[in-house]
């Protein structure tokens, strides 16, 4: 199937687009956060992603680093001698949030068939089936598996057995490029090893997803939504194959439906939100958004709700207080982009107007201008370059969970934003791509782009190899 999708077909290029000029770089690209692009000089390290936006004031780099440390707590089981540190789980997949988002990079797939990697999760649901499923669905996004809940947890506290194992392994698929070359693609099966809760649902729905990088998340959020609905297409009226739309999803501070922002399908609608779900199902920390002390335990996991919590008048009768979640989303929120130093390079603005030619800047939107927001100062009025439009898009059968999650049908994807993705080995130290890290390399995750972005993907399967060597060198500036 996937070998059919690849035919090397050449296509005219399409107009360059007007925001997306590569005549040479644009005022500000090259710092692409705007004035919180960080300015340390040097080689590109580990810590390029660790940095605080570079324009807050003095006295908020201390509200930054207590941020960072709740960011990198490690939770531990309850009861506990700290009233800080514990209500981990009682199942949980990582003790703290860097460990999926280790030195505020992006995650990986397991490795190795003994790699039990915290950084790819299986999410889980299944098909409305009631009037009342309908409804948790609009709230929720999707219907919990009945005793698994929505994430496979794969660890638990000392006592508890975990849900049970993620394996994964790969069929790989060959592809002919039109210089001659191959490429191959490498397609995810998963299976959930030693279910320790009983047999799965039967129409049980998966996807298995990495933790995305945070670098740049507080200005993604300032965008504004004009901005951002302004660029759907939902009924392709203009023609030009791509059709992206906005996800509306629930927002839980304000009970009503807003735009998605955050998350593979937009699911999301601010980091504050965010941040309380993945506390709350990931580590298995209750908070004031999401109290629930049992993490993602569903009903049926009775000897997980009885097990102890850490819930303390300390922390406002929760296991993590509204401070510690107020220094959480400053910190998440004023991480630094990377400066691109070598925006004008000949062959970088080569590969720019491939890039934009193609047909890539179509979704990859290269640049906003975040709203004014006078309460949070050091994003307000950015011009910034993300490459993203921050809407759903149809990505192809090739890429498809089939798992909808509020208005993302099982085929759309948010388009991820590049910038920062040419320093993914060195922060992260590999360079898995896509929303489960099934590419290899930056060729790779092109050429598993179908559905909208198939046109694209077939002029890039057209170009010479110097071409497409331009290209790629062109996302690694990012």
């Amino acid at each position: 199937m996937i070998r059919c999708l690849f035919t090397a077909v050449l296509l005219l290029g399409t107009p360059l687009l007007a925001t997306a000029s590569a005549d040479g770089p644009q005022p500000g690209e090259a710092y692409p956060g705007g004035a919180t692009t960080h300015t340390r000089v040097g080689p590109v390290s580990a810590d390029a992603f660790s940095h605080s936006a570079a324009n807050i004031a003095f006295d908020d780099k201390m509200t930054f680093a207590l941020g960072r440390a709740i960011f990198r707590k490690l939770w531990v089981s309850s009861p506990s001698s700290t009233t800080a540190s514990d209500g981990l789980g009682p199942l949980y997949n990582a003790r703290s949030c860097e460990r999926c988002h280790l030195k505020n990079g992006r995650g990986r797939p397991p490795e190795t068939p003994n790699d039990n990697s915290v950084s790819l999760f299986l999410r889980l649901s299944i098909a409305p089936r009631s009037t009342a499923d309908l409804s948790t669905q609009q709230q929720r996004g999707v219907v919990p598996e009945p005793v698994y809940g929505t994430q496979l947890q794969t660890f638990a506290v000392p006592g508890m057995e975990a849900e049970g194992q993620l394996q994964v392994s790969y069929e790989e698929q060959r592809v002919a490029l039109a210089d001659g070359g191959d490429a191959w693609l490498r397609s995810p099966r998963y299976q959930i090893l030693q279910p320790a809760y009983g047999p799965l649902h039967p129409d049980l729905q998966v996807s298995a997803r990495i933790a995305p990088p945070m670098p740049g998340l507080g200005l993604l959020e300032q965008i504004s939504e004009a901005d951002i609905l302004s660029l759907a297409d939902p009924k392709d009226l203009d023609g030009d194959g791509i059709s992206g739309r906005p996800n509306r999803v629930w927002d839980q501070a304000r009970q009503t439906t807003a735009l998605g922002r955050f998350g593979w399908k937009a699911g999301s609608p601010s980091l504050a939100q965010q941040n309380s779900s993945a506390l709350q199902g990931d580590i298995g920390i209750g908070n004031a958004m999401i109290p629930g002390a049992s993490g993602d335990c569903s009903p049926q996991q009775t000897t997980c709700l009885q097990a102890p919590n850490g819930n303390t008048e300390a922390q406002g009768g929760l296991e993590a207080s509204q401070q510690m979640l107020d220094w959480l989303l400053f910190y998440s929120r004023h991480i630094a982009v990377t400066p691109r130093p070598n925006a004008a390079d000949p062959e970088i603005l080569a590969g720019k107007r491939l890039f934009n030619d193609s047909g890539c800047a179509r979704c990859h939107r290269p640049h906003f201008v975040t709203a004014d927001n006078p309460g949070l100062p050091a994003l307000s009025q950015q011009s910034i370059w993300p490459y993203s439009d921050l809407l759903l898009h149809d990505m192809g059968e090739g890429l498809a969970d089939h798992r909808p999650e509020f208005a993302a049908n099982g085929r759309e994807w948010r388009t991820a934003p590049l910038w920062g993705i040419g320093q993914t080995r060195a922060v992260s130290g590999h360079n898995y791509f896509l929303h489960d890290g099934r590419a290899r390399n930056l060729l790779e995750a092109v050429l598993w782009h179908g559905g909208e972005a198939s046109a694209a993907r077939d002029r890039f399967i057209a170009m010479p190899t110097d071409q497409r060597t331009q290209l790629i060198r062109f996302l690694e500036s990012l």
